[in-house]
């Protein structure tokens, strides 16, 4: 049987960082399921807005949230009123006295995250462009970027209609993922269409780390 693990989980602590840091001691419980909402609430909120990854951090009395994003003009809003507002609905989901500072930073080559581009195919399958075409355009894309040595994107599900779901990939490149040294970005997206849900996954690797 296959055993999968995910890219990221597999190099925690090795070459990547964990995406929530704090210590939490005899409140881990009610942190985590803090982080949680916190994550479902700006995944569903940030939609659209090609956002790479969210990243938390606390100490005693400050709650910090990191959004890197592609595009960092719609998260920001208008003299930096939706901010504000994310700020609020924050500290609302926290229902502690917490300040919330939200750090926003801007991811400069997107071709290159696999979330970005996972949640570009994903818009796209919605649309009902022809998913064969979506994935060669995005691997075409993700592949001329530099700094990236390989990709693969893998679609499952009821691909155009099709009675029996099935999984479908393209691929380009090396793509090491035994090695923990290799530095490789992965990301999962779904598509949600009139006849089902179409699963996304996009690897990218962008070299070996030796730090």
């Amino acid at each position: 049987m296959g055993q999968k693990v995910s890219p990221t989980g597999f190099r925690i602590g090795i070459i990547r960082d964990w995406a929530s840091r704090w210590f939490g001691g005899s409140s881990y419980q009610k942190y985590l399921a803090d982080d949680l909402r916190v994550r479902r609430f700006l995944e569903k909120r940030l939609r659209g807005m090609a956002v790479d990854h969210i990243d938390i951090e606390r100490n005693t009395d400050t709650l910090t949230v990191v959004i890197a994003t592609a595009r960092p003009g719609l998260v920001i809003g208008r003299g930096g009123s939706d901010v504000e507002k994310l700020k609020d609905q924050i500290r609302t989901l926290v229902k502690r006295k917490l300040a919330v500072r939200i750090e926003i930073q801007e991811v400069k080559n997107p071709e290159a995250s696999a979330a970005v581009m996972a949640e570009s195919i994903a818009e796209q399958i919605e649309k009902r462009l022809p998913f064969r075409r979506t994935m060669r355009m995005s691997l075409a894309k993700i592949v001329g970027s530099r700094d990236v040595k390989g990709a693969k994107i893998q679609l499952g599900g009821r691909l155009d209609g099709a009675e029996i779901a099935r999984l479908e990939h393209v691929e380009s490149g090396n793509l090491p993922l035994q090695s923990l040294r290799a530095n490789i970005d992965f990301a999962r997206a779904t598509a949600h269409t009139t006849f089902g849900t179409i699963g996304i996954k996009v690897w990218v690797y962008k070299g070996d780390t030796f730090e």
